[in-house]
């Protein structure tokens, strides 16, 4: 066997996935699924549906979207559905395949589009499904199992894998990324984690294991490493492929468009070794920290607006890779069918070798809150941030948060200072606090500028100024809340200090509403942040409520006047993952 040689035919291994040993699925047996299916999804999964061997007179019509990586694969089952005329309640199956990128659906199904036009979705990632699900409109759908999966790992040129000790030599997460931060010697690209599933996995994963390794300084290490990345991304993972290495040669090694090494999947290796020359190939590195996993995920579409004949047309197709036939089709085309037993002849022929831990379990998928880290973090790295900062110093800071044994205010600069170790050198963040008559009549006082934080000021930089004055920050004796007029001064000067290329924002954190009496009132400051907003030109407002007392409903309005928005946290702790949040989703409009 070549050293990238592709399973055969049948299979080839000794170890080809045993018909107990599935790809895991969702539980098709839930109410949701009865729900969606009228009970069809248990019966085809139970073998209580009868699939006739001869066809109707009409075929059943079932059209399918899904991620282009997968779609060959569909499209060879469907194929061989109609020559063996395979049925459902005695119709044939015209099942119709067309190739999308899972974000590009994602984003349609989230606005809540009233016609599809397709009843499945394959995407590659339950990513996807499940920030379809944030959406307050989103288009209904279920997912009602997992056809196959594909670990996520860094695949390397031979010339540069050898460098690094493949495949005796293993690494983790941190690790294999760090080398792009180690000059041009080894260029990692990856496809944009805002498009890609695989990118978003790895660098979630990245942020993890860094984080656990070096608590706040990881947090500045994954940073970094994602700025690095963030210089040699493309837009799809099918892009990221072309911008590979051709050759060992000199001009191609000295070209600067051109990486040695890609996070790519390991069905996307196996595709591309199908094809590539040995120079060309990929050796395929599997963090030892864990691989986490593309997991297609069968979905059905407005199902409760399917015909019975439809929806049980979409799961018998659904049931044709739970079949030896179906497995077979998905492990020819590079996917696992057996996510912890994979074919050491697939493994081979996406470029992995033993000692690599290609069998080990894979990474747990990444909660909810994470993934929108992720996403904020992506956000401010790309584009650079450049963020004023306002934080409530009322006497109220003081008060205890339940629970935590530590005030308002000492919880709230813990989680600035997390906060601050996720910027870059690039980035460009100030602070002011406010009370009422803190500096004079005014309510606000600007303690550090907005500057870009590796900036030098004698023996020190600006991320040490701000550190040190966000970890002085204390209430006021007696100070109440003057939100208003603090925030029409800080948005004006947000404004006038706008920074082209970069992402500007205000983050305002108050504990309470307005108890200035003697501010503009709160109709008005709506009225002139509405006259200062520029869309040319946008710096959102980022307003959170910290704690019971704060008023959600005026910060929402407040921030909603500049295209921003509002948050109400209960506890402190949850502000960085919420300023995150916000990021990402006041970036996502900006783009």
């Amino acid at each position: 066997m070549g050293r990238h040689s592709l399973p055969d035919e049948h299979g080839t291994d000794a170890r080809t996935p045993r018909p107990r040993a599935r790809v895991r699925t969702v539980a098709i047996a839930t109410a949701l699924v009865l729900v969606v299916a009228g009970g069809t999804a248990v019966a085809v999964r139970s073998g209580l549906l009868s699939f006739p061997g001869s066809c109707g007179a009409d075929a059943v019509r079932v059209d399918v979207v899904a991620a282009p990586a997968v779609t060959p694969a569909l499209r060879t089952a469907a194929e061989r559905a109609r020559e063996r005329e395979i049925t459902s309640d005695g119709h044939c199956l015209d099942v119709r395949v067309t190739a999308r990128d899972s974000y590009e659906v994602a984003g349609e199904l989230r606005a809540g589009r009233k016609t599809p036009g397709y009843e499945v979705w394959v995407p590659d990632s339950g990513l996807w499904v499940r920030r379809v699900g944030l959406g307050t409109k989103q288009t209904k759908i279920a997912a009602a199992g997992n056809i196959a999966s594909s670990p996520v790992g860094i695949g390397m040129v031979p010339s540069t894998a050898e460098t690094l000790g493949w495949p005796k030599k293993t690494y983790d997460w941190p690790e294999l990324a760090a080398v792009a931060l180690k000059g041009d010697t080894v260029r990692l690209g990856a496809a944009d984690p805002a498009r890609s599933a695989t990118g978003l996995l790895a660098l979630a994963k990245i942020g993890d294991s860094a984080q656990k390794q070096g608590g706040k300084r990881g947090d500045t290490r994954a940073a970094a490493l994602a700025k690095a990345l963030s210089e040699r991304t493309t837009d799809t993972d099918a892009q990221l492929l072309d911008t590979l290495a051709r050759d060992g040669s000199g001009a191609e090694k000295g070209d600067p468009r051109r990486n040695q090494a890609l996070i790519v999947s390991e069905q996307a290796a196996f595709a591309h070794n199908a094809s590539a020359g040995e120079e060309n190939s990929l050796d395929l590195f599997y963090p030892e920290d864990g691989s986490p996993r593309l997991d297609y995920p069968y979905t059905l579409v407005e199902d409760d607006e399917m015909s019975t004949d439809t929806s049980r047309a979409a799961l018998r197709f659904m049931a044709m890779f739970s079949e030896d036939e179906g497995r077979q089709i998905l492990a020819d085309h590079g996917f696992r069918t057996d996510p912890d037993e994979p074919s050491d002849a697939l493994v081979e022929a996406a470029g992995g070798r033993a000692p690599q831990p290609y069998s080990a379990k894979g990474a747990e998928p990444p909660a909810d809150e994470r993934v929108e880290e992720t996403l904020g973090m992506w956000t401010i790295t790309v584009r650079n941030a450049r963020l004023s900062t306002v934080v409530d110093a009322s006497e109220s800071m003081r008060q205890l948060v339940p629970g935590q044994g530590r005030s308002r205010m000492e919880v709230t600069r813990s989680s600035l200072l997390q906060a601050l170790a996720g910027f870059t050198d690039e980035d460009e963040i100030g602070l002011w606090e406010f009370a009422t008559a803190l500096d004079g009549r005014r309510d606000y006082r600007e303690l550090e500028p907005t500057e870009r934080l590796g900036d030098r000021r004698g023996d020190t930089t600006h991320r040490d100024r701000l550190t040190k004055a966000f970890s002085g920050l204390e209430p006021v004796p007696g100070g109440a809340t003057g939100l208003y007029d603090t925030t029409l001064a800080a948005y004006k000067k947000a404004r006038a200090t706008y920074a082209d290329g970069m992402f500007n924002a205000l983050v305002i954190l108050t504990d309470g509403a307005n108890q200035d009496p003697g501010s503009i009132s709160r109709s008005s400051l709506v009225a002139r942040l509405e006259e200062l907003t520029d869309p040319d030109e946008p710096v959102p407002l980022i307003a959170i409520a910290v704690g019971p007392d704060a008023d959600k409903e005026e910060v929402q309005q407040l921030a909603a006047a500049t295209g921003g928005s509002g948050h109400q946290v209960d506890d402190p702790t949850q502000i960085h993952s919420v300023i995150l949040k916000a990021i990402m989703e006041a970036g996502g409009h900006q783009r």
